[in-house]
């Protein structure tokens, strides 16, 4: 919900000692929790952000990362070469074919904290998770979960309840090869009306695939693997025709690199600690940043500038060390400095790597090294071409900073530090207008939430240079706004969020919002921090109840819901939503559409066919696709939308 208004009562200034009698400090107030209790009392100590399933770091992925860990693990042993997935209505499965879990900890394993096989670094050397709690926490936060092991001739189950034991096997005789299988279902009423994407679950797959070469993993019929790793994640997520030389692919002990440079802007990597996909990054990939830089610089002995050999880069990075240390329970971020308690330095191991290998393929490939050194060059020009202009437009937004009405900035950033969940829920609204800013401003949680206010509709810039994010003052705001300029390391908030009226005018405010993300930090997108704001079309009512729409659908749903003639009202813009209805749309219940890359989407083709002057199969496009959104309607009414909406469109498109 938005931020609540209160009203407090001053009290007289009191003496320490009265103050101390106020709070109770006994017996009574000390409490002792089983690990049940803990788990679902603090679930962000262990999953992050609960969520909806709306952002691919919600927690029902960390479920099932955390089930998956455990069968990655078997594989990475030696034991079991596929694993089976299916998510459906009734809940998550999941089926390894390692060696089993012994069938006399069968209980212990899912429900006794700190209880594990991987504390024994011989067992599970360069595991993921060591500290004993994955699949706690997965039956601590699901209403219904149940363990299946399978071991030489015989299994053991036993199922829970909101992690509370119901019912378990003795050892029956079976016919099934040695694994383990999952079943589990997220409780609804911690994770409220989540959803299952299915494009974050593909990907969470693919990058078990890409780091376990020859693994096989099957989801609900759809077959994952990979034979050649990070070569193929990287194949997938670039476009030849896009990519300056092939694929540099180097791998060592422990280590695997892949990448390339592009055509874009911004630096965009993947990286992996483990198998364990660390989207905040950590040691590694700075120490692979910094090793680059040196290994690039003293092959063309020229002292580049940093920026310059790593603008438009593409790369994979993956390492294995033992006993890793995250930054928290979600492990998104390495914060070890060591491969091993006893091992160099990551940056000391990274360096000597690189130099040598990347120095050797380099050698090897003179017309790789060729290419490299023509794309390094060309970012030094551009950054040179440019740098007058940048510097006078960050004055302007350092100048406008000291009264700047666009943005209204949340208290976790005032004070520049907060826990992790607050990182996570921390939003930034990006919306149209002072009606619709005013509304968004007085309804948000003021902790975690952020507005930033546009005037009227951005430009078109699409085919344009990055000069044009510091020309146009909207643009250059909106990235000093977000911590954006250099890259997506000190992103200031989590989501990002585009807010805008449901009328025509409205779509169109997104669509540029859209290409200006896609066209010159793309690496937002990818990494699942864009999404739609959805907000109610109607509004229907009786003196009783109250139904917020969000489709036409909805809306006759609720008419038959209320007796006699309801209040019917159309919301056209966000300004006509007072505050307090509009707390109920951005709070808890809040519905979030992420805008999703798909899997070798061609972003050069996606961008062109919606923005650039492709005017007649656009408008072919439109009126297919309102054909079957609207197939129950008059076709010369649909025609005519179809129209409204090009000429709107093309009126955007041109400028």
């Amino acid at each position: 919900m938005g931020a609540q208004k209160t009203t407090t009562q001053q009290k007289p200034v009191t003496t320490a000692k009265s103050d101390m009698a106020e709070v109770r400090y006994t017996e009574a107030e000390i409490q002792s929790l089983d690990w049940r209790e803990h788990i679902r009392l603090r679930p962000g100590m262990y999953i992050g952000k609960l969520g909806d399933g709306s952002s691919p770091e919600d927690g029902i992925y960390v479920l099932l990362k955390e089930v998956l860990d455990n069968s990655i693990d078997e594989y990475a042993m030696g034991f079991g070469k596929q694993i089976d997935v299916t998510i459906d209505e009734r809940g998550v499965y999941v089926r390894d074919y390692g060696r089993g879990i012994p069938l006399g900890k069968v209980v212990d394993v899912v429900s006794r904290i700190n209880t594990g096989a991987k504390y024994d670094s011989k067992a599970f050397k360069k595991s993921v998770g060591l500290n004993g709690v994955g699949t706690k926490a997965v039956n601590a936060l699901s209403e219904y979960f149940k363990v299946v092991a399978y071991r030489d001739g015989q299994c053991k189950w036993a199922e829970f309840e909101f992690g509370k034991l119901k019912k378990e096997s003795k050892l029956e005789p079976t016919t099934e090869p040695n694994g383990t299988a999952v079943f589990f279902k997220p409780d609804g009423g911690m994770f409220r009306h989540f959803r299952w994407v299915t494009e974050y679950v593909e990907q969470q797959l693919w990058n078990y695939a890409y780091l376990n070469a020859g693994l096989k993993i099957v989801f609900n019929g759809k077959t994952f693997q990979s034979k050649n790793g990070l070569l193929d994640l990287l194949t997938k997520k670039t476009n030849a025709e896009h990519i300056r030389y092939p694929i540099i692919h180097l791998v060592g002990e422990d280590i695997e690199i892949a990448f390339t440079h592009g055509d874009h802007y911004g630096e965009q990597y993947y990286s992996f600690v483990n198998g364990q996909n660390t989207t905040q990054g950590g040691t590694h990939l700075n120490a692979f940043r910094e090793a680059l830089v040196k290994t690039v610089r003293d092959h063309f002995k020229k002292n580049f500038d940093a920026k310059d050999i790593r603008e438009s880069i593409i790369a994979a990075v993956s390492v294995r060390v033992e006993e890793p240390v995250f930054e928290s329970q979600t492990k998104t971020r390495l914060g070890s400095d060591r491969i091993s308690p006893d091992g160099p330095n990551i940056r000391t191991w990274m360096s000597d790597f690189l130099c040598k290998a990347l120095d050797d393929y380099l050698h090897k490939n003179p017309e790789t090294a060729k290419e490299m050194l023509k794309r390094i060059q060309q970012s030094e020009r551009e950054r040179k071409d440019i740098a007058d202009v940048k510097k006078l437009a960050n004055q302007r937004a350092k100048a406008a900073n000291i009264h700047n009405k666009k943005l209204r900035d949340c208290r976790y950033h005032l004070n520049e530090k907060g826990p992790e969940e607050k990182r996570l829920e921390s939003t930034l609204f990006i919306t149209e207008g002072d009606s619709a800013s005013g509304s968004l401003t007085k309804a948000r949680n003021v902790d975690t939430q952020a507005v930033f206010s546009l005037r009227g509709k951005p430009l078109n810039c699409y085919g344009l240079t990055k000069k044009i994010v510091y020309q146009n003052e909207e643009f250059n705001l909106l990235q000093h706004a977000l911590n954006i300029e250099d890259s997506l390391e000190d992103l200031r908030y989590n989501r990002v969020v585009i807010a805008t009226d449901a009328d025509v005018d409205g779509m169109h405010i997104r669509l540029l919002l859209l290409t200006f993300f896609l066209q010159f930090f793309p690496d937002l997108v990818r990494n699942g921090h864009l999404y739609i704001l959805e907000t109610p079309l109607f509004r229907v009512r009786d003196k009783q109840q109250t139904f917020y729409c969000y489709s036409e659908a909805e809306k006759q749903e609720a008419i038959q819901k209320l007796r006699g003639k309801p209040e019917i009202t159309r919301f056209k813009g966000l300004g006509e939503i007072s505050p307090s209805e509009f707390g109920r749309f951005i709070g808890p219940d809040m519905r979030l559409e992420p805008v999703i890359l798909n899997e070798g989407a061609n972003l050069d083709h996606i961008l062109d066919y919606y923005m650039g002057k492709n005017t007649p199969e656009r408008q072919e496009f439109i009126i297919e696709n309102l054909r079957i959104e609207l197939d129950a309607a008059d076709s010369e009414t649909a025609q005519d939308t179809a129209t409204t909406e090009m000429v709107s469109e093309d009126a955007a498109t041109n400028g």
